[in-house]
């Protein structure tokens, strides 16, 4: 574990970091307006979300995340738009990264489907935690270790801090875009976040510049032989053009109420996941996932527990696949 703990010391050496902050989620088929305003309002349904994540538990400091968003469609004349707001708290390392944005999106009916163009606005706040760096001291010793000294200017404090400090943190504007298009057998994702590469100021000698990622993300519908059954197909791209994620999913549904599945993030982990609609419109879902590398010897694994409601506004006699929240 001492490992762990030194190489997130190394990560505040340097004096201006650049960091991809977005996290990993093993169910993204169910949450994109986490990653793309376009996919607000989708199938003309009012939604509330909430995923919470806890990521290689065991492990001191481990990413620990927060999602909450309200989505809701609205027509305009014979035009239809959908507006929302999202909330992240996300926890990794000595880090912290808080957001709140409003999303908004225009959506232009095409063939079977719906072409929605959105755009996120909104803020980042990012801290960090400089009273728990392991300074490494030797017995006996008083202000110096063998890694660090406490005054050190490479550790972020705010502007005017001294050694008392127990953090820094710093609030910049952001911005996102993106492009949806959902019909009733398939969906395709496309968005890049922090468009305007946030830069958090923490003091002179330190700040971090949030780099902006880009989503690529689809699924598909496949109704089996046999009507009870469904297979949901999909797979998501995540990369800062430093660093790519990978992750594909396949999810079996039957009785359109109880899905289950396995995704597999290329180098990364495996994952299980089920998904259940308990009421109309009341969908919770879980997954377990499991490092494919050598986390898997430090760590318990990650959990993540997801909880949304939706329901149809526009037209509430709707009867389609889209009336149900079970799946984007």
């Amino acid at each position: 574990m001492k490992k762990y703990v030194v190489l997130l010391g190394l990560l505040i050496v340097v004096l201006a970091l650049e960091a991809q902050t977005d996290p990993q989620l093993g169910q993204y088929m169910y949450m994109q307006t986490s990653y793309n305003p376009a996919a607000a309002g989708e199938g003309d349904l009012m939604r509330v979300s909430g995923l919470h994540r806890m990521q290689f538990t065991g492990i001191k400091n481990a990413p620990m995340t927060t999602y909450f968003s309200f989505t809701s469609p609205f027509v305009i004349g014979k035009t239809k738009h959908a507006a929302g707001v999202r909330f992240l708290n996300d926890m990794y390392g000595l880090y912290s990264n808080q957001a709140f944005h409003i999303q908004y999106a225009y959506r232009h009916k095409i063939g079977k489907g719906y072409l929605s163009a959105g755009i996120d606005l909104g803020l980042v706040n990012v801290g960090f935690r400089n009273d728990s760096i392991n300074l490494g001291q030797l017995s006996g010793a008083t202000t110096e270790g063998n890694y660090f000294q406490e005054t050190d200017p490479a550790i972020p404090r705010n502007t005017g801090g001294n050694s008392g400090d127990k953090g820094a943190n710093g609030m910049a504007f952001d911005m996102g875009v993106g492009l949806y298009y959902a019909a009733p057998t398939w969906w395709a994702s496309l968005s890049y976040s922090h468009l305007t590469r946030p830069t958090i100021q923490w003091s002179e000698q330190s700040e971090m510049t949030v780099v902006g990622t880009l989503y690529m993300a689809g699924g598909y519908n496949w109704q089996l032989h046999d009507k009870r059954w469904m297979l949901h197909p999909s797979a998501m791209i995540m990369t800062d053009f430093a660093n790519w994620d990978v992750n594909l999913t396949m999810m079996a549904e039957v009785d359109n109420k109880y899905r289950f599945g396995a995704g597999y993030r290329i180098g990364g982990s495996v994952n299980l996941i089920v998904n259940i609609d308990i009421v109309s419109g009341l969908c919770l879902g879980y997954t377990y996932e499991l490092p494919a590398n050598r986390l898997a010897m430090e760590s318990y694994g990650s959990h993540e527990l997801f909880l949304a409601y939706g329901f149809d506004i526009l037209k509430p006699k709707r009867t389609n696949k889209y009336k149900s929240i079970r799946y984007l």
